[in-house]
């Protein structure tokens, strides 16, 4: 069964009553916001699978000609509150839990995620907009089981960012036989629902997967409408962006001058940055990747960003904002823990040198050490004379890592894993010590592409060789679904095993996909 890449699309219950089951006047907000921005998000979404196909006959991204974005001498006034970013806390806003350990983990920065690292499904959905309006309100709690007692937030100077979805998702069942664009759905509910005069600073919004400077402009007129429908200034929401994509990263500058009165600085999303990367070079047999956990942090494709983005923020005075890295520590493996926080040290450390403000965890247990690896307050006055502006942003993993049978089988197995939480309303999940989201879901089912798609010959452990090929993949689903099963408690319901067996349809499914989208011969 050959599935498309994960489904764009989030469905409302069908008996949904937007009187009752939203907030009272919030469908008369939407309405003419939807009719003014959902059709301009098709268009963008049109452009961009224009853009991938023509990366996949040989047209790839390249920086554009000098304009006013590149040449002027404009600058984002940066707000006081937000100068001090060097660590930000990042994690699913439907787990209030966790949103509250956040937001009390000291961490200058949070961001409350609608996207990655969440399930796009309605319950899901809902609930982390709940939270995040709660969280901004200064209202959320959980109940602490283990000490029988409620938690709230604490007092802090901590920043908060709501992250919406994409571009690339819609939202239906809101207006009835209509779609929308995700991410106007998600803006809309939580600027609705707060009050400047409640909050510690203008709201805040983390801009994902963007994919052209052009888009930056559907996201200004957007902040200007809500702002005012609300009666608020008309630079009054903020935002700060991700760097995720190919295209993007050679458009950083017209992206942030079409944002200017809003924007406070861009983050490297490293990891859906590889899995679009791979994307656009699928077909280059000279961007196979290497095993996912061999890839050094330091990897020249990602420093050739790293050089880029600090000299473009700090010549714009933004901030500029390092990954996350993957790798979590643990309460109960001492030796995992030690081996994490060194990773993250060194990463931090190497982000920090690279120019970076800060940079993202996802694990209160890490912000000391991230925190600690950047200059105070930023280094926006820092600028690298040797930087190179326009420099080659794909330089190839040639010789980089290893590649892997086995490699291979830990992505087949992740993919499996993933989809799995994906299937049981879970957005991200922590398997073998490190923790995959979407990004990294992504990154995985392309590596298994590529190597079918070019027939990489692999060391099988055994002395021999073995050439991929979708028939190779479909082995190693098989046996790492039925090694799966055989670790399902035996006293487990059976929706368990079935979830696992449809798990593994789907990720193969999405894998074979890309394989005949590039036009491979699949029997």
């Amino acid at each position: 069964m050959v599935m498309p890449t994960d489904p764009p699309i989030s469905q409302a219950p069908p008996d949904l009553d937007p009187s009752r089951d939203l907030p009272r006047g919030f469908s008369e907000f939407l309405l003419p916001l939807h009719r003014a921005f959902s059709p301009r998000q098709q268009e963008l979404a049109n452009r961009r699978r224009h853009v991938l196909a023509e990366a996949h006959r040989g047209h790839l991204p390249a920086y554009l000609p000098p304009s006013e974005a590149t040449t002027g001498s404009w600058k984002v006034a940066l707000p006081g509150w937000c100068q001090d970013q060097r660590n930000q806390m990042t994690g699913p806003a439907d787990d209030a839990e966790l949103v509250v350990k956040m937001l009390n983990s000291g961490a200058p920065g949070v961001m409350l995620d609608l996207e990655d690292s969440v399930a796009n499904a309605w319950p899901n959905i809902t609930s982390g907009i709940a939270n995040i309006v709660a969280a901004l309100r200064g209202e959320l709690t959980y109940q602490d089981r283990k000490r029988n007692r409620e938690v709230s937030i604490n007092e802090s100077k901590t920043v908060i960012y709501t992250r919406p979805r994409g571009l690339h998702l819609e939202q239906a069942g809101v207006i009835k036989g209509e779609r929308m664009a995700a991410p106007l759905f998600d803006v809309a509910m939580v600027a609705y629902q707060v009050d400047p005069a409640r909050l510690r600073h203008p709201l805040s919004i983390y801009i994902p997967k963007s994919e052209s400077a052009d888009e930056a402009l559907w996201w200004r007129d957007l902040f200007r409408a809500i702002a005012q429908a609300r009666g608020w200034p008309q630079d009054y929401i903020k935002c700060m962006a991700l760097v995720e994509s190919h295209p993007i990263a050679y458009q950083m500058e017209e992206f942030a001058y079409n944002l200017r009165e809003h924007m406070m600085g861009l983050n490297l999303g490293r990891w859906d940055y590889m899995a679009s990367l791979i994307d656009f070079t699928l077909a280059d047999p000279n961007w196979v990747l290497p095993d996912r956990n061999t890839i050094p942090h330091d990897v020249a494709f990602f420093q050739a960003v790293r050089e880029v983005m600090p000299e473009v923020c700090h010549k714009r005075g933004m901030l500029a904002i390092g990954g996350m890295t993957a790798l979590y520590p643990s309460r109960e493996d001492a030796e995992l823990n030690a081996r994490a926080l060194k990773v993250l040290e060194q990463d931090k450390k190497n982000e920090a040198n690279s120019l970076m403000d800060g940079a993202w965890t996802g694990h209160p247990d890490q912000n000391e050490i991230a925190v600690n690896q950047f200059p105070y307050p930023n280094q926006v006055n820092a600028r690298r004379q040797d930087a190179d502006i326009h420099r080659d942003l794909r330089p190839t993993p040639q010789g980089v890592g290893k590649r892997t049978l086995d490699g291979t089988r830990a992505a087949v197995r992740t993919v499996i894993r993933y989809r799995n939480g994906v299937l049981n309303g879970k957005g991200a999940s922590l398997l073998d010590g490190y923790m995959e989201d979407l990004a990294t879901d992504r990154i995985y089912r392309y590596m298994i592409a590529q190597r079918s798609l070019h027939r990489v010959r692999v060391p099988d452990g055994n002395g021999r060789e073995v050439t991929h090929s979708p028939e190779l993949v479909s082995e190693l689903f098989d046996e790492e679904l039925d090694r799966l099963l055989r670790e399902t408690p035996k006293n487990g319901d059976a929706s368990s095993a079935e979830s696992l067996r449809k798990a593994r349809e789907q990720s193969e499914g999405m894998i074979l996909g890309v394989l005949q989208e590039q036009g491979a011969s699949i029997k």
